[in-house]
């Protein structure tokens, strides 16, 4: 076993931390295109994916919807997982005795089903941070501030949920 994992916070500021204090925490994001849009949650003065994580009673399914209901007012249903990899997260706004998380990140391709964009359904704690969604131009990307273990590489994840749906034609109309 590691002696010390290197964990970053929302910042990118790296930790040193025993693993003995990390805490197993799935989360799982979705990517909703449409119109050559891309839906992102409004986080401080920039974005991230609408997600976060799975809750120990939900599948990964349940949980993508759930938080994107949350998070944007909007029904969806997941599609395809694609996109998969780890993130040692050291939360700032939890208290400095929480534990660090390691988080496997889980991208799923979505579909609206229903719904108006909101932020009312956020809890406490993420209407803190969280503003109202945005629809982005899928051109417009680059330069764009991510609140993510990705950064700017989450222009990748757009394109390749953008792809996956090019590939699946008929199946993301409203």
């Amino acid at each position: 076993m590691k002696s010390q994992v290197i964990c970053h916070d929302i910042k990118g500021n790296e930790y040193e931390v025993p693993p003995s204090r990390l805490k197993f925490r799935p989360s799982v994001y979705g990517v909703l295109i449409e119109d050559g849009q891309v839906l992102l949650s409004r986080q401080w003065d920039g974005y991230d994916f609408p997600g976060g994580g799975v809750e120990i009673d939900e599948t990964l399914e349940e949980a993508v919807a759930r938080e994107f209901w949350e998070e944007t007012g909007l029904k969806v249903r997941p599609l395809y997982a694609f996109h998969a990899l780890t993130s040692f997260f050291k939360p700032m706004t939890r208290g400095a005795a929480a534990p660090e998380w390691n988080c496997p990140l889980i991208y799923l391709l979505v579909e609206r089903i229903d719904g108006e964009l909101s932020k009312d359904n956020c809890d406490q704690y993420e209407s803190a941070y969280l503003g109202l969604p945005e629809w982005l131009p899928l051109d417009d990307l680059l330069g764009r501030k991510f609140y993510n273990y990705l950064g700017e590489k989450s222009i990748d994840i757009i394109r390749r949920a953008q792809a996956m749906q090019e590939k699946l034609p008929g199946r993301f109309a409203i």
